[in-house]
């Protein structure tokens, strides 16, 4: 089949984007994808410089960056920080795109977001599609925005409302079946 890497732009503990990126891991492994989660709080980077670029250029930058370069899948999910994506991602994204391993040219990416708010991250989706447009990413059509996180997950990590459920498995179908060319 091919690799799926999932990426929350949180890492707090209890993470609602966390828990739909581990949902999105299990549905691509349905699907027999080699799928992971890919948690940033093992990748340190300081914040983007670029006078840090040939002195202190961190080493995992490059191997996050080969690894989304070798994904044949990538779903990235945020909460909704002013706006927009959290600086987390957004000093990931800047990291990667400056690693000449063409993090952004290979895998097909999806989009979400879990809010705890009825607006379902709708700005960060926006922000985040037009951030990965800029750096030629190929996008999966389905953006997933989910509202009320602390209750869109029933005990077992599974998506509680129906309708949100077939939304997620519907850009997981796209994720695991666009190419490009």
């Amino acid at each position: 089949m091919g690799t799926f890497l999932a990426v929350s732009g949180s890492i707090r503990q209890g993470s609602y984007n966390a828990e739909l990126a581990h949902y999105m891991v299990r549905r691509a492994k349905e699907k027999g994808w080699d799928a992971e989660y890919v948690d940033l709080a093992d990748y340190d980077m300081p914040l983007f410089n670029e006078d840090l670029e040939q002195a202190r250029k961190p080493e995992c930058a490059l191997e996050l960056a080969k690894k989304f370069a070798q994904a044949d899948a990538i779903f990235l999910a945020t909460p909704e920080y002013n706006g927009s994506i959290t600086p987390l991602l957004k000093n990931t994204i800047d990291w990667l795109t400056r690693q000449g391993q063409g993090a952004f040219s290979h895998a097909i990416f999806g989009i979400g977001s879990v809010s705890s708010g009825a607006l379902a991250g709708v700005m960060a989706l926006s922000h985040m599609r037009d951030i990965l447009s800029k750096l030629s990413a190929l996008m999966a059509p389905t953006p997933l925005g989910i509202g009320m996180g602390a209750t869109a997950f029933d005990e077992d990590g599974e998506i509680a409302d129906p309708r949100v459920k077939a939304r997620a498995d519907k850009l997981v179908d796209e994720l695991t079946s666009i190419k490009r060319g």
